[in-house]
Order: C-alpha cells, then structure tokens, then sequence
C-alpha cells in the first residue's frame, strides 16, 4: 500500500483557500499513485473554527465545498476533515473519497473538553465506526482525540479486523507534547497490534501552533516515519516496497520553542492581513528577542523599531538598541517621549500637589510609549508587537494601556529564565543582539536607578513558583514544600490572583508551555478564593 500523510496549513473560516491547497495535494497524491492520502482534522474549515460553527450558512458552505472536492479525488482515496450536520446536530467529521464520490463518513466520537478544547460546545459526539479496505486491507478512521482514549474507537476497530488505523489531527504544539504524542501512538498501536497512520495540522491559529511532525507507527510501536516540524509537507509510505520517507529528527528544544514562536507570529501577521510590525526597542531582552523573532519570522523590511527615550533611559540602553537594529538592519526611528511626559505632568499637577511621586508617573511613561506606538499603527497599518514575557504578564508586572498596549505579544507565554535561553539559542545562529543585552540587570527604566528585583524576587525562584501556581495549579503548601521562602511565595501567588483583570485586557500569545493565558487558564477576575497568607 502506498500512504500519503498530507500535512498542510490551513486558516479558519478561509473555505475556499482551504478548499484549492486540498485539491492541489490531492494531484501531487494522484501523481505519486498514493492509494490513500489523509489531511488534518477539520482541513476544510480550518481548526479551531469556534464560534464560526453556530452560523448555519458557514456549515452548510463547508458541505457545499466536500461535494465539490469529491469529483477531483480519482484513483487515490481521500480522508478529509469537515463538519457534518444531521438535523442540529453538528459532527466533527471525516469523509472518505474516492472515484468521484463520498464513500463514507466518520464521526469523531471522544471529544476533548479541556485545556484549549471545548468541542462539547459544538459537537456531538459519533456513535459509528467507519471501516473500509483499501488493498484488502481493513482499516479504520479516526479523529485526533479519539487516539487518546484507551478503550475508544482504535480497539473497537482492531477487533473488527482493522489493521491500519488512519487518524487525522489537530493536535496543538507545546514544550514537550511530540513525545506525549508518539507515547500515545505506540501503545495503541502496540496493544492493538494495528499500524497507526498519524496525520497532523500545521501552522499558526490566533494563539495556537500546530506543529505538525506527522507519523506512521507500526504494529509493534516502530516508528517507520515522520514528517519535518512547523512545515508542510507530503509525507508517504510505501509499504509494497518497504520504502519509507526518511524519519526526520525531532528539534531540539530551543530550536522547537523559537520555531513554533515563529510560525505562531508569520501566520498571525499574515492571516490577519498585515504587512509589516512595529516593535518598541527597549534596549532590554525581551524586546531584543522579539524583534529578532519578528525579523525571521517576516523579514527585515517588514519591522520597524522605535525607541522612545525619557529621561530614565540609560546611555546603555540607548546604545544597545542601536545596535540591535544594524544588526537586524531594521529601520529604527527614535522619538524622545520627554516632551510629552512635562506636558502630562504639568496638566496632573493641580491633582497631584503635595502627593509624592510614585508608580502613577511611572505608569505614564508607559503609556505615552504605547499611544505613540498605536498612532505608529494607525497611521501606517503597522502591528504592534508588544514585549511582555509570561513572568511579567504573571505577576502584572505590566501597565495596562502601556506596554501592553498592542496587537500580538509573541511571547506572552515565555518565562523570563527562558527567554534568556532563547535569546544565547539565537545568538548561537548569529549575533545580532549585543552581548550586554544577554548579561545586564533587567530594568523597565521609569525611575531612577530601577530594577526588577527591587519588586520581583529572582527571576529563576519567581518562574519556579509560576511553574507550580499557574501551570501546575498547585496550592501554597506543596509550593511551601519545594523549599521555598513563604513570604516570597505568599506574595508572588497574591501578584498573580490580582492581575487578572490585567491579563483579560492583554493581546493574545502564543502558546509554549502546556498551560498559557487566555483559553488554557480561565479563571474568573472577581475572585474572592485564596491558596495561601
């Protein structure tokens, strides 16, 4: 049997741009003599279409496209993703085509209703296996989450005789889930003695990453073959000859994270229609990092840098984001926010008299930066990329309507200690942020003589605490128990349950880390619960 695993990006809602990339790997399938090829979960509508599934024209376009898909699939049959709809119900569906025809439709039956997922929001769920030959061969369709159930639909169909299960997928990239993935695929696999045929999506969607790295396991829980991460690409197996596509090796994982942050910020920008970024130059590292990111990801004729001195700023600073620029060769225009900030000060002065300054000023100068970033935007159609790190976005060590003032933050869900790595990674590649960048004490530069640690304990203890609190959900006392100070974690964990109301006011990210902001964390901002004193 020759299999082809056709890993292509897709964008929700797009029915028709999804519709042609099909057809065109539906001939290159033809052209190669594949006797199957498979594509993404929910291919033609783009994954996760959301809210998009209650408007009954956009599913009944979506079944309009699989009739007209059907002709061009000839000798080679194809499973392809949709929404099915039998009376009010909505499926997330696989179709089998082949020779012209609909030859059959499957249902997936476990839906996922956790994390990111909330498809009991729109589905119902599959009551029906679907089994075909292929060769003489039994197989069987599954969808993404049914692989994940133990005694779901991959043993059902094992035991009527399947013994290739193709299984298409939307299955969202974060740190360490490729081996999660081929954990799952190999015990089913193994336990049910059937070659597992793994197709997954590729791309950027809002804060998702699909990163692809598609795969066929045999029935022993051998991998014969994966596909490239965060790319497209046909992906086949030739079973007659035992000729298999070459197993490309997984990234590593620095080179993973700042790929999937690649692919996140190029298919956000593009998607969304936008040409060119716009990105405060701070001189620090996180604004040093994303600009970097957003030059790979969009090339340097497509990002601006803007430095906006006040009388904080360091000659250090200065001089850091001057040459981060030449580096990157990105225009960089220097507007000094001094002027304005007088003004603003001079007007609140009737207010403020007799009152000492404190963060109030401070927060200011962060919004002056941010208003003139977004007339930056307006005037010229130019995202702004803000900068804040998932440490910062945390503990709300951010001005709301400031520096978090934007259209995207790249790297939102980024602890401090790793975008520090991820900053030495890049600049293994090539040097373009100075060194002094990778080294110096952080500082927001609001006040004189400023640094972080002066209202954050170490970013290494801070991210270890978050880790815990945010991705873990663990509660003070196991927290406690790590061996860390109880006042510094009592502070930290009552920073974080304060700003959310913060957070819910924040551009979307992109998600690294198995649990980030926004869909992963949903917690509610009037909250009177809390973990510890």
């Amino acid at each position: 049997m020759k299999i082809g695993l056709a890993q292509i990006n897709c964008t929700v809602g797009d029915l028709e741009g999804n519709f042609r990339k099909i057809k065109e790997w539906l001939k290159r399938a033809e052209k190669f003599g594949l006797d199957i090829v498979c594509f993404p979960e929910l291919a033609l509508t783009g994954y996760p279409p959301e809210d998009l599934l209650l408007k009954p024209r956009f599913v009944e376009d979506n079944l309009k496209k699989l009739k007209e898909l059907a002709p061009f699939v000839k000798n080679t049959r194809a499973i392809v993703g949709f929404v099915d709809r039998k009376g009010k119900a909505l499926y997330n569906s696989a179709a089998l085509a082949h020779r012209g025809k609909i030859a059959g439709i499957y249902h997936k039956v476990c839906l996922p209703n956790y994390g990111v997922f909330d498809e009991k929001r729109y589905f119902k769920p599959g009551d029906r296996l679907l089994l075909f030959k292929v060769r003489n061969v039994k197989c069987g369709v599954n969808i993404c989450e049914d692989i994940w159930e133990k005694q779901g639909p991959t043993e059902k169909q094992a035991k009527k005789g399947a013994k290739i299960i193709f299984t298409i997928n939307a299955s969202p990239y974060h740190q360490g889930k490729i081996k999660e993935r081929e954990a799952v695929v190999k015990k089913q696999a193994r336990d049910n003695k059937v070659i597992v045929v793994y197709t997954n999506l590729v791309g950027g969607q809002d804060e998702l990453v699909f990163d692809g790295q598609s795969m066929v396991m045999d029935s022993k829980g051998a991998l014969l073959a994966r596909a490239r991460a965060f790319q497209e690409h046909l992906l086949i197996v030739d079973s007659d000859r035992r000729q298999f596509s070459d197993i490309a090796k997984p990234l590593r994982p620095l080179a993973e994270a700042y790929q999937a942050l690649l692919v996140g910020l190029k298919d956000y920008v593009n998607k969304n229609g936008f040409r060119k970024v716009v990105i405060g130059l701070s001189g620090g590292i996180d604004s040093s990092l994303v600009a970097a990111l957003a030059v790979d990801a969009l090339g340097r004729e497509n990002v601006v840098g803007v430095f906006l001195p006040s009388r904080f700023s360091s000659r250090e600073s200065r001089e850091d984001a001057r040459v981060l620029a030449k580096n990157l060769r990105i225009k960089l225009r220097t507007i000094p926010i001094e002027p304005i900030f007088k003004v603003y000060l001079k007007t609140l002065h009737p207010q403020f008299r007799n009152l000492r300054p404190d963060i109030t000023e401070e927060n200011i100068q962060a919004r002056i930066r941010g208003n003139i970033l977004m007339a930056l935007s307006n005037k010229f159609g130019w995202l702004v990329l803000t900068t804040g790190n998932k440490s910062e976005m945390s503990v709300g060590y951010a001005t709301l309507y400031g520096d978090m003032a934007g259209g995207f933050a790249p790297i939102k869900d980024i602890p401090k200690t790793l975008v520090y790595k991820l900053a030495k990674y890049r600049n293994s590649i090539s040097a373009v942020m100075p060194a002094r960048v990778l080294t110096k004490e952080p500082s927001a530069e609001l006040k004189k003589n400023q640094k972080d640690k002066d209202t954050l304990p170490p970013y290494e203890i801070l991210d270890r605490i978050l880790k815990e609190y945010v991705e873990k959900d663990s509660d003070f006392d196991k927290i406690l128990h790590l061996g860390l100070n109880k006042k510094i974690v009592s502070k930290v964990l009552s920073m974080v349950d304060k700003s959310e109301y913060k957070r819910r006011q924040s551009p979307p990210g992109i998600k690294i880390t198995p649990k980030a902001f926004g869909k992963d964390r949903r917690m509610p901002i009037t909250n009177k619960y809390k973990y510890g004193k």
